[in-house]
């Protein structure tokens, strides 16, 4: 098979744990492009679900941060956090050794990852695993982009990742979806925590909605972090997402800059029928 499914969403802890105080039309809004983005996956039917995602030295701290890693476990715990803080309840979530190995196999055939046989979700990876399958019945392959801590992979890289996750899913005989989730701009643990830049976080999605490699790839960690925060390196599992849709152009779904949420709360799916040589769909 290949992959059946490409999108990004947004994972921020406000989403679940600070709900009432949003704009509730923004998240109205905001739950709706969820529940579209779900009603989409499922109708994918996908055999497993590939999250890219940035963790937060909930697993990896300064002694062991690898640039990229994939999940190999058969279940995964989460989220790390006080799950009445997040509001998530804490479970096992499935993974799939099988299908991990056989995606591991095929990356690394173009890009060098490492393996973990542990992982404990955190907020990073639960937030839209609640929203999209709630039910937890669908094996999830877990992989991180390090955005915490330089040095960290050069976008090109974190392109290269998402385009050798398609190669090895044109490779499997399972129907693979792949999500990447982070924030745009945001400053979380800061000071400026709350602080959105509208503007920056939709060039950006204008140049993922058209899956512009070379728009994607022109920033440099400086400039991100002067006008996205540190949070902004999360770009990477968005860039990642983009290289796995192989040319696909998307549309966003949904972009509500909430305060509350610290972040820009975001939709995105690629149309995996189209390429960068049609038509817009931004």
């Amino acid at each position: 098979m290949s992959l059946v499914f490409a999108g990004v969403c947004s994972h921020g802890p406000g989403i679940t744990a600070r709900t009432e105080l949003a704009d509730p039309g923004q998240y109205s809004r905001l739950q709706a492009g969820y529940a579209r983005m779900k009603s989409a996956l499922e109708g994918a039917r996908p055999d497993a679900l590939v999250i890219i995602a940035a963790e937060h030295f909930a697993n990896f701290f300064m002694n062991n941060m690898p640039s990229f890693a994939i999940g190999t476990a058969r279940h995964y715990e989460g989220p790390i956090e006080d799950p009445k803080w997040l509001r998530i309840p804490r479970r096992q979530v499935p993974g799939s050794p099988a299908i991990s190995s056989k995606l591991i196999d095929g990356v690394m055939q173009d890009v060098d990852i490492s393996y973990c046989e542990e992982w404990k979700f955190d907020h990073g990876i639960m937030v839209p695993l609640h929203h999209l399958t709630p039910n937890y019945d669908l094996p999830i392959i877990p992989v991180n982009i390090n955005c915490q801590c330089p040095p960290m992979a050069p976008l090109h890289r974190a392109y290269a990742l998402g385009q050798a996750i398609h190669n090895a899913a044109q490779r499997m005989s399972e129907r693979i979806a792949v999500i990447g989730t982070g924030g745009i701009s945001h400053w979380p643990c800061t000071p400026d925590s709350g602080k959105i830049n509208e503007a920056w976080d939709r060039d950006f999605l204008d140049r993922w909605a058209r899956n512009d490699r070379a728009a994607l790839l022109d920033y440099s960690d400086e400039a991100v972090y002067r006008e996205g925060g540190q949070g902004g390196y999360e770009i990477r599992t968005f860039i990642a997402a983009a290289g796995a849709a192989n040319g696909a152009r998307g549309e966003i779904w949904c972009y509500e800059p909430i305060p509350a949420f610290a972040c820009g709360c975001t939709i995105g799916v690629m149309d995996l029928h189209t390429t960068v040589g049609d038509s817009t769909c931004f």
